[in-house]
């Protein structure tokens, strides 16, 4: 099964260290018979871009919890430093066995069995530098987005409008070189 895993530059980096990786939770995205169902238009490539999208949604939750625990650190309102967070949507595409449904918690979401490993990596995407602007802003009202703000679904909808770029497995150490 294809899984989208929501990441953070820290993840991709960890995964290039260590060879793999364990998401959050266990937690990922794919196409499942509850999505299939929610959407009944809509081929297997359409479908897959929705898990997509709900893995970088849910890739903005961990900036603001990355950020979070850096927040203890510095003063609110400073300058970013050396250790901030790069404010970049992260989504590993990989193939697996065992992930389990979990319609109980959203159409799309999947538990994972165990670690992602390197070799499993199908392709990571990666939101573009032009994007990180709105993806910062995002990351401070993705809550009240989720709870129905007008105005903070449209922020949301300003990041979500950037196309998170397509990199393969090898081209993987050189972008995060280049971060």
């Amino acid at each position: 099964m294809r899984v989208y895993i929501p990441a953070t530059i820290p993840m991709l980096r960890q995964l290039v260290d260590e060879r793999e990786v364990f998401p959050l939770g266990a937690t990922a995205f794919a196409v499942t018979p509850a999505l299939r169902e929610a959407y009944a238009a809509g081929d297997d490539e359409e479908l897959a871009e929705v898990a997509m999208q709900e893995a970088a949604r849910a890739s903005l939750r961990l900036l603001a919890a990355e950020r979070d625990g850096l927040d203890d650190v510095g003063a609110e309102g400073e300058a970013a430093t050396p250790g901030s967070p790069v404010y970049r949507r992260a989504v590993i595409a990989a193939d697996v066995t065992g992930a389990k449904l979990r319609p109980d918690l959203d159409d799309a979401v999947v538990k994972l069995a165990g670690p992602i490993s390197y070799d499993q990596v199908a392709s990571v995407h990666v939101d573009l530098a032009d994007a990180e602007p709105q993806v910062a802003k995002a990351v401070d009202v993705i809550d009240a987005a989720d709870l129905g703000d007008t105005d903070a679904e449209f922020v949301l909808g300003d990041a979500e409008d950037h196309q998170l770029a397509w990199y393969a497995t090898q081209e993987l150490p050189f972008l995060l070189d280049l971060l």
